[in-house]
């Protein structure tokens, strides 16, 4: 989402606000539906879909900053984790009404940023993919089956356990 909303802002520079208010929109959606998931699953969701110590380190982690245990990771660019705290706010049963107001600011501020560096470097951005299009292509492919072949390796592990 974010190289999307960057690529947008930078081809088409006036709406760059229409794509951070979309791609806002969008996450804070598909937040909403891990964390109503986890709602209605409560605790157990949240240790079915994460180890026992994860778990655990993210429930003290959100007892503690609530509000900000969400707002500060939705802040944040990948591959830091943030479904955890979907599930933590989720699981327990944290107001929605603050869920979506941390949500909504933390994944606004990362789409506008995002958006804003898209309009004012757009034209050196798109004039760099243009000619590493290849190469920047490979590596995010074999980024993206790393990820792939750990996660597995982590899945299969914890399968056992």
């Amino acid at each position: 989402m974010d190289v999307l909303t960057i690529w947008l802002a930078a081809r088409h520079h006036e709406p760059w606000p229409y794509y951070a208010l979309m791609a806002t929109l969008g996450a804070v959606i598909g937040g909403y539906i891990t964390y109503a998931l986890a709602r209605k699953g409560g605790k157990e969701t949240m240790e079915r879909k994460l180890s026992k110590r994860r778990a655990t380190k993210v429930a003290k982690t959100f007892e503690r900053w609530g509000f900000f245990a969400v707002a500060v990771p939705a802040l944040l660019p990948p591959p830091f984790p943030f479904v955890p705290f979907l599930l933590a706010a989720g699981a327990m049963q944290y107001s929605p009404k603050k869920f979506l107001g941390a949500l909504t600011l933390g994944r606004g501020i990362r789409y506008t940023i995002a958006a804003g560096l898209g309009f004012l470097y757009g034209r050196h951005i798109l004039r760099f993919f243009s000619q590493y299009y290849a190469p920047a292509l490979a590596i995010l492919i074999g980024i993206a089956v790393l990820g792939s072949v750990l996660s597995l390796i982590q899945y299969l592990r914890m399968r056992k356990k």
